[in-house]
């Protein structure tokens, strides 16, 4: 089965074709990332407006490196949500008229989902269930991954996303967004205990997490350095925030994984890039005795590669829709079709 995948969520603009929800024979990405650099952030109407004007070039390129033609298609998924509104209608709207004039099924795609699906790319052999912990600059969660389209979530962000401090933390040190490569380059070497950063803990539920104190901390020390003349060492601080985040994250996940009696670990999401966190979690699977699978750096941000793959199992188990995705429009990643 070929799918034809759109995710337009943020400001990457990205179109592929996944056959049987493993095997991709094209992935088309086009990043805004410059666009947005000046502003240090990506700007919602500009993400907008550059889908726009590239997502039927990419469309186009993605079937030429397929090597097959649009007759060939037998659906087309499209990540649906979470994202910025106008980003994702860009999107829904393509791939609602491209289900239609090809007369196919259309199957959306929660955007998690398609993060913990890029796993089923990278690792053929990976099924579930499994515990998965999802972080990006959107969303921070772990989840238990019950089969393809069953999930639940144990516990979530109550604030900021990972993701979104290691660009807030990239601004307040003058380095370029998306922060993400700059903050785990300059950790490279830093002493990771110089600065001490707050860990959160929420007593409803030990799995829940929050990242806005720790974003806080980091901008409080570095205006107050400039405030006092204080020299920061740039490294280590770089390097005390990315412990910080770690340290959030593992005990948290290994602490699932026990409860649930899963020996499958899953990492998903742009932060999964970061070298630490991987390491972290290497460290930590291996003395737990788990099976750790993180998709290498090429799957780890947005793309549409994951959206085919996960649409492919959305599509098994009847998640389809026909050219209205309304009824879709509140739905979670715990939600059923």
């Amino acid at each position: 089965m070929k799918i034809l995948a759109f995710e337009s969520t943020c400001d990457e603009t990205a179109v592929a074709v996944v056959e049987d929800g493993r095997h991709v024979l094209s992935d088309q990405i086009y990043s805004q990332a410059d666009l947005h650099a000046v502003y240090g952030g990506v700007v919602p109407e500009i993400a907008s407006r550059c889908h726009v004007e590239v997502i039927s070039i990419l469309a186009e390129r993605a079937l030429k490196e397929a090597g097959i033609s649009r007759t060939e298609i037998d659906a087309v998924a499209v990540s649906y949500a979470p994202g910025l509104i106008g980003a994702v209608l860009v999107g829904v709207n393509f791939a609602k008229a491209c289900a239609m004039a090809l007369g196919v099924p259309l199957i959306p795609v929660h955007h998690i989902r398609g993060h913990m699906a890029a796993n089923y790319i990278a690792y053929p052999e990976l099924e579930p269930p499994f515990l998965c912990l999802a972080i990006s600059g959107g969303n921070t969660l772990l989840a238990d991954v019950r089969d393809y389209t069953d999930m639940r979530i144990l516990g979530h962000t109550r604030d900021d996303a990972a993701g979104e401090c290691f660009d807030k933390t990239a601004r307040v040190l003058g380095l370029p967004y998306p922060g993400g490569k700059p903050i785990d380059e300059l950790a490279r070497g830093g002493d990771d205990k110089k600065y001490i950063f707050p860990q959160a803990h929420i007593e409803e539920n030990p799995y829940d997490m929050s990242f806005s104190g720790l974003k806080t901390a980091v901008i409080n020390l570095v205006h107050h350095a400039e405030q006092t003349g204080e020299e920061i060492d740039r490294s280590a601080l770089a390097a005390s925030f990315t412990r910080a985040v770690s340290e959030s994250l593992v005990p948290r996940a290994m602490m699932a994984a026990e409860e649930l009696g899963y020996d499958k670990l899953v990492i998903a999401g742009g932060v999964a890039a970061n070298s630490v966190i991987r390491r972290d979690f290497t460290e930590a699977a291996e003395k737990h005795h788990l099976q750790l699978f993180i998709p290498p750096l090429r799957l780890c941000g947005d793309n549409a590669a994951m959206i085919g793959a996960q649409g492919y199992y959305e599509y098994l188990a009847g998640h389809t829709a026909g050219t209205d995705l309304n009824a879709y429009a509140s739905m979670d990643i715990n939600g059923s079709f």
